[in-house]
């Protein structure tokens, strides 16, 4: 299941659950939309993987206790800016290939 982490890593901007701005890689690294977009594109900073809208999981129970409220997001904050220049190199190795094939 998904942490819902509560904060991009990179600039610390709050990402509630229900936030349309988190974006996050297979390994969850999780980041604003806006860092993605001026800084990393579609090149996660921590593995080279792709950055994805995260998903919104549902705050009312609709069916099997499936919530917010039963699966809570995390609230441990991971803030580790990451170094724009090493990103450069990773996102000019990969940023050419397709996501599968990183």
């Amino acid at each position: 299941m998904l942490e819902l982490r509560p904060t991009c890593e990179h600039c610390n901007h709050a990402l509630p659950p229900a936030s349309d701005e988190a974006m996050i890689c297979s390994f969850e690294c999780t980041f604003c939309r806006s860092c993605v977009e001026e800084h990393f594109g579609d090149c996660c900073p921590n593995c080279g993987g792709n950055l994805v809208a995260r998903p919104v999981r549902p705050a009312r129970d609709r069916r099997g206790g499936n919530c917010l409220g039963n699966h809570p997001a995390s609230e441990t904050v991971v803030h580790r800016p990451k170094d724009l220049a090493q990103h450069a190199v990773l996102k000019s190795a990969v940023a050419h290939l397709p996501p599968g094939e990183r």
